[in-house]
């Protein structure tokens, strides 16, 4: 498995890249039931994939990860570099999401991605990663604490104010 950085050209995502994208998005209507990130999950829009995307890589030191086997698209994930409020005093990177082909989820795609983005930070020298988990997402919650994340505190989830639990990993180890 490899992962690729999305690039934009001249300014815009690659069509058949975002058509990609986009079905792998749509793939996940669960998810986006549960997260209410897009009005109908039932129908998920090319077009509001890309302003997704576009909110995601807006962020400074914002990186979007597309994660190939075989030359099929298998996921991807969305990180950031440092936490997006400067005042924070987090010195962690953050995986804002990590999103697996719902077709072929439990096929140890999403170990193999979170374990690839760990070693992205880890050869940067960073030594802990964060993430936070919406407290309804228990499969979510489930995955990362199998992945050897622990629970930090429970919080508010910027986007939306929902009920969240942040959880951090040591890269040390």
């Amino acid at each position: 498995m490899i992962l690729q950085p999305l690039t934009a050209v001249d300014g815009a995502l690659p069509g058949p890249v975002l058509t990609e994208i986009s079905v792998l998005y749509a793939t996940n209507r669960a998810f986006f039931e549960l997260s209410g990130d897009f009005p109908d999950p039932g129908r998920i829009t090319v077009e509001q994939v890309a302003a997704a995307l576009a909110d995601e890589l807006a962020h400074e030191g914002a990186e979007v990860l597309l994660a190939r086997s075989a030359g099929r698209l298998v996921g991807l994930a969305a990180t950031l570099a440092h936490h997006p409020d400067p005042s924070s005093g987090d010195p962690d990177p953050w995986i804002g999401l990590l999103l697996i082909d719902a077709t072929a989820h439990r096929e140890g795609y999403g170990s193999a991605v979170a374990g690839l983005v760990e070693e992205r930070f880890r050869a940067a020298g960073r030594t802990g990663l964060r993430l936070a988990v919406l407290d309804d997402n228990q499969a979510g919650l489930a995955f990362w604490r199998a992945q050897g994340y622990t629970a930090l505190r429970r919080s508010r989830e910027r986007q939306r104010g929902r009920d969240c639990t942040v959880m951090r990993k040591d890269l040390t180890t």
